[in-house]
C-alpha cells in the first residue's frame, strides 16, 4: 500500500514538473511606439505585429510571453545585461549589431522610404542618387538607433538631421512643419498617411533597401544573447514552422495589408 501511495505521489510529481514546465516564461524586449510594429497601451499590453510573431512563438515553444517595453536604442543593452531573453521589435539584422547579439533567421523583410508633404519636390525623384542629393540640407526626421539612422548619417552628411526616440515624436514634428521629410519603414509610414495627420503626405516613390545598400537592414530577426545558442535553435525552429503554416503573413497581411514573411533559407 505505501509503494503504490509512493507511485501515485511520483506521478502527479511528474504531472506537476510538467506542467510547470510547459509554463516556462519568455520574456520579450519590444518598442511599444511603433505602429503597427508594436504598440503598448497605458497599462502595459502589447499588440501589434511584434506581439503577434511573440505570441505565436510562445505558443509553438509551450512557453508564456511577458512583454518588457523599452526605448529601441536600450534594446540591445537590455538584452545584453539578461532584462529580457530576446528582442522582438521589428528589428532589422545587420553587420554592426550581430557584433553585439545573435540573430534568429530572418522571418520578414520591409523596405524603407521617405515621407514627404503634398508639393515637396522630393516626391519627383525616382532614384537613389538624386533623391540624397535633393535632401541635402533639409531637415531630415530619423529614429535614433535604427539602421535607417546610421544609413543617413553615413551616406547624406549634410542632411539638417533630427533623431527622435519614437515614431510617434518623428511623426508629430512631420506634421507640424518641423522636419521637412521623415525616414522609415513603409508598413510604418504607411500607417501614418492613414491618420488626419497624415492625410497631407506622400511617400517619396524611391525604395531603400538591404539590396540598395548593405547599411540598411531589411530582413527582421529575433535578437537573441550571444551564446544562447539552445534558445536560438528553438526559436529558428518554430520560426520557420510558423512562416511555412503561413501564421506570420496572416498576421503581416492584418498589420500591413501585405504579406512580408520571409521563408527561411
Amino acid at each position: 500500500m505505501r509503494s503504490m501511495r509512493l507511485s501515485i505521489l511520483t506521478i502527479l510529481a511528474a504531472a506537476m514538473a510538467g506542467s510547470f514546465a510547459s509554463a516556462e516564461q519568455l520574456k520579450i524586449g519590444t518598442e511599444g511606439a511603433y505602429p503597427p510594429w508594436s504598440m503598448a497601451d497605458a497599462s502595459g499590453n502589447v499588440t501589434g505585429f511584434d506581439a503577434d510573431v511573440g505570441n505565436l512563438l510562445c505558443a509553438k515553444l509551450n512557453m508564456t510571453c511577458e512583454f518588457v517595453v523599452q526605448a529601441f536604442d536600450g534594446l540591445i543593452p537590455a538584452l545584453k545585461t539578461n532584462q529580457f531573453d530576446i528582442i522582438i521589435s521589428g528589428m532589422s539584422i545587420s553587420e554592426e549589431r550581430k557584433k553585439q547579439i545573435d540573430f534568429s533567421v530572418g522571418y520578414a523583410e520591409v523596405t524603407s522610404a521617405f515621407a514627404a508633404p503634398e508639393g515637396s519636390d522630393l516626391l519627383s525623384m525616382t532614384d537613389v542618387p538624386t533623391l540624397l542629393t535633393a535632401i541635402d540640407g533639409l531637415k531630415v526626421g530619423v529614429q535614433s538607433g535604427t539602421t535607417n539612422a546610421r544609413f543617413i548619417e553615413a551616406r547624406a552628411p549634410n542632411v539638417d538631421l533630427k533623431t527622435y526616440d519614437t515614431l510617434d515624436q518623428m511623426l508629430i514634428d512631420l506634421a507640424s512643419g518641423r522636419i521637412e521629410t521623415a525616414f522609415a519603414d513603409i508598413a510604418a509610414l504607411q500607417s501614418f498617411l492613414a491618420t488626419p495627420s497624415g492625410k497631407t503626405f506622400q511617400i517619396v516613390n524611391v525604395k531603400f533597401n538591404s539590396t540598395v545598400d548593405p547599411m540598411i537592414g531589411s530582413i527582421i530577426g529575433v535578437g537573441i544573447a550571444h551564446g544562447n545558442t539552445e534558445l536560438k535553435a528553438k526559436v529558428n525552429q518554430a520560426l520557420c514552422e510558423l512562416v511555412a503554416d503561413k501564421s506570420i503573413g496572416k498576421s503581416s497581411e492584418k498589420w500591413f495589408l501585405t504579406d512580408i514573411s520571409r521563408p527561411c533559407e
